[in-house]
C-alpha cells in the first residue's frame, strides 16, 4: 500500500507528537508500506518556516531531507498530470497544499495519512 503523508501527518511523526493516533503510527510502521512526503508538503513548510509561523531545529532544506531518510520516507514529486487534475476537484476544501495533496493522491493511487475532516471527504481512500 502506498502511504502519502499529508503535512501534519509528517510533522507529527517526526516529533513522535501525541496528537498522532495510535492508529496513524501503526499504518506509518506497517512495513508492507511505501510512505511518502509530496514536493507539496515541503514547499508547504518552507512557506511557513521562511514566514516564521513554523520553527524548525534546522533550515528546512537541511532539516527535512534528514526526517525524511531517519524515518524511511519517500520523496514524492509534483508532476502535470495531478497539477492539471486541480481544476476538476471539488471545492471542499480550500488549502491549496492541501488540494494538491489530495490531487496526488488520486492520481497516484495512494492513501492519505491525516486527520483532515475536510480532506476525508474528497472520494479518496485516507487513513486515520
Amino acid at each position: 500500500m502506498g502511504i502519502l503523508l499529508d503535512t501534519c501527518a509528517f510533522l507529527w511523526i517526526i516529533a513522535d507528537a501525541p496528537e498522532l493516533s495510535q492508529s496513524a503510527r501503526d499504518i506509518f510502521k506497517n512495513s508492507d508500506s511505501q510512505v511518502y512526503l509530496s514536493a507539496v508538503s515541503v514547499w508547504e513548510i518552507s512557506v511557513k518556516y521562511g514566514l516564521g509561523k513554523l520553527p524548525l531545529p534546522d533550515v528546512p532544506e537541511v532539516f527535512i531531507p534528514e526526517q525524511r531518510e531517519l524515518h524511511q520516507i519517500d520523496s514524492l514529486a509534483l508532476d502535470e498530470e495531478p497539477s492539471l487534475y486541480l481544476s476538476h476537484l471539488p471545492l471542499i476544501h480550500r488549502d491549496p497544499f492541501d488540494r494538491m495533496l489530495i490531487c496526488q493522491a488520486m492520481k497516484n493511487d495512494l492513501v492519505i495519512l491525516t486527520s483532515d475532516s475536510l480532506i476525508k471527504q474528497y472520494p479518496i481512500n485516507t487513513a486515520w
